[in-house]
């Protein structure tokens, strides 16, 4: 039996004979390559299972790139057998079939290794433990229909050669183009995160985002996959050419980062706190003063080169600082005012009521709120982008029925905001503002995008990470919070409950930080902005014109050898 000729590189079928062993001098792809590509039943279940898996070790906080290498080349096989596995169930349907199965599989092993510290949450308030296997298990299975879906779509245009890199690109660049947007999307641990947490290598996402990253990095680690199959030449063109690519994204990365940096903003000095306070069983109104005291303490710490908050400008506190609502506590406000009689400006991570009536309870908004001495400012921002299951219940008569909530003790949960999303930052630049898992979006901000007048000067995010612990989420969250710096050319103030906070400049530099997991404080300038560039002008237009790109070149390739 001879491997199905529109399966593979017309010259892998006259070099493998599937039944034959592998000759003696046969290298280890070569035993291996036709073992993934003619896997049935459980084994191909488990292989892809695994290779996805593997994936999981590119992203944070191990970032080992070549394990992406690893998982994408078996993605290659994987899609190579599905024709083999269309004879044995009969037609083009089935074939297609048989791809997005392995693609499920080879999802939901990556979604599981690389989110399952997402458990960890629902530890946090002992109701919810029941619940664990939803985030854990759940959840990993839902997002694994995209890769699924992708690879389906790489195989209704799989060609022959190198060309099916390209054609993986189109498939999977296109599903977790999708996975951001779909039922309010949810683009954690997108593929071009294994470029983008490296610096270096980063530097792209200025010119083409996120998901521009992702296409590359699905392309530059598919290549390999024609060291199997292919002679002479052909055999190492693909993965020179990879390494060629990857070598100009990492020059053009240092030719960036030689640059001189903006000079920071005049008169602004930073001062970021981070705590360690979990929404358990502590965090109640009841232990709200203490709390404040908490905070206030920490706030105005001294240490070296520093003497407390009186030369501060702008003190930034985390997402859900307090357990209370502050407008309806008036000694808290009194508290905060007269911390801040220095002049300093506070914005702090809170929620907020607004619109009740007789008939209608008050909607409630997670919210950065701003104050100084003079108490409350009409500044703030009103989080758009809440969490399904965290902020708010889907279909949340029906759940409500049955006994559950969402995570935050919020009567009916939060609403979305209405923007905008600059918020105005008295004594500096407006500020684009995100709070929680906005910052891993690569679009958020589409409403205010680059040409107009009134630009940012800096982002500004908040989030309360202490829900996971020590654990890979606070890092893969600062790694993606960090790219919109990139993509938009503005420094990032980012204060975070639980770590990891940080001061990043334009070019994602991190200038000052805190380690995961300590109180502290972290005192700065706030750096200057570049220019707007192509990403934060163009959004995603350059991602488009490279699904184009690929999908063309697949198109064309698949059409040639016919």
């Amino acid at each position: 039996m001879v491997l199905a000729p529109d399966s593979l590189a017309p010259e892998t079928t006259d070099v493998i004979a599937l039944a034959s062993p592998p000759r003696p001098r046969a290298s280890f792809l070569a035993a291996i390559a036709p073992t993934v590509i003619l896997s049935w039943g459980w084994r191909r279940r488990l292989v892809a299972l695994v290779a996805g898996a593997i994936g999981a070790l590119a992203m944070p906080p191990v970032g080992f790139l070549p394990a992406l290498v690893v998982s994408m080349v078996v993605a290659v096989w994987l899609i190579d057998g599905a024709a083999h596995g269309g004879e044995r169930l009969g037609g083009s349907v089935a074939t297609l079939w048989t791809a997005f199965v392995a693609g499920w599989w080879w999802g939901f092993g990556y979604f599981l290794a690389s989110l399952w510290w997402l458990g960890a949450a629902f530890l946090v308030d002992p109701q919810f433990i029941w619940a664990l296997p939803l985030g854990v298990i759940a959840l990993p299975a839902a997002l694994a229909t995209f890769p699924g879906f992708g690879f389906a779509l790489a195989r209704g245009v799989w060609p022959q050669g190198a060309a099916r890199a390209l054609a993986l690109a189109f498939g999977l660049g296109l599903s977790e183009g999708l996975r951001a947007v779909v039922l309010t999307g949810f683009p954690w641990n997108e593929f071009g995160l294994a470029l983008g947490q490296h610096l270096v290598l980063a530097q792209g996402a200025a010119y083409v985002g996120q998901h521009g990253l992702t296409l590359a990095a699905i392309a530059l680690c598919a290549a390999p996959a024609t060291l199997w199959g292919a002679r002479g030449w052909r055999r190492w063109a693909p993965t020179g050419v990879a390494l060629i690519g990857l070598g100009a994204l990492a020059g053009f990365g240092f030719h960036r980062l030689t640059e001189p940096p903006p000079p920071p903003v005049a008169s602004v000095k930073l001062r970021i706190m981070q705590t360690t306070l979990t929404q358990g069983a502590d965090f109640t109104p009841e232990k709200g003063g203490e709390i404040l005291s908490r905070y206030l303490s920490l706030s105005d710490r001294p240490g070296p080169g520093r003497s407390g908050v009186a030369d501060v400008t702008h003190l930034i506190w985390p997402e859900s600082a307090f357990p209370f609502l502050l407008a309806k506590e008036p000694g808290a406000l009194a508290r905060l005012t007269e911390f801040l009689r220095g002049g300093a400006v506070l914005a702090v991570g809170a929620a907020r009521a607004d619109g009740a009536t007789q008939e209608r309870r008050p909607r409630y908004y997670n919210s950065i709120l701003t104050l100084n001495l003079t108490g409350l400012l009409p500044a703030r921002y009103d989080k758009r982008h809440l969490v399904p299951f965290g902020e708010y219940l889907p279909f949340q008569s029906a759940f409500e029925r049955i006994g559950l909530t969402q995570f935050v003790h919020i009567p009916g949960g939060f609403s979305p905001g209405r923007g905008p999303d600059l918020l105005p930052m008295p004594g500096a630049p407006d500020a684009l503002a995100s709070i929680c898992y906005e910052a891993i979006f690569p679009s958020e901000w589409g409403g205010v995008r680059d040409g107009a007048n009134d630009r940012a000067g800096w982002i500004v995010n908040v989030t309360d990470d202490a829900w996971f612990g020590l654990t890979p989420g606070p890092y893969q969250h600062f790694a993606q919070a960090r790219l919109r710096a990139i993509e938009w050319g503005l420094p990032l103030v980012r204060a975070a409950n639980g770590g990891l906070s940080a001061i990043i400049d334009a070019y994602g530099r991190v200038v000052a930080s805190a380690d995961l997991g300590a109180e502290a404080v972290i005192d700065g300038e706030l750096p200057g902005a570049l220019p707007p560039t192509p990403e934060s002008r163009w959004g995603s237009a350059l991602f488009a014109a490279g699904l184009v790109l690929a999908l063309a070149v697949s198109a064309a390739a698949r059409s040639r050898k016919r």
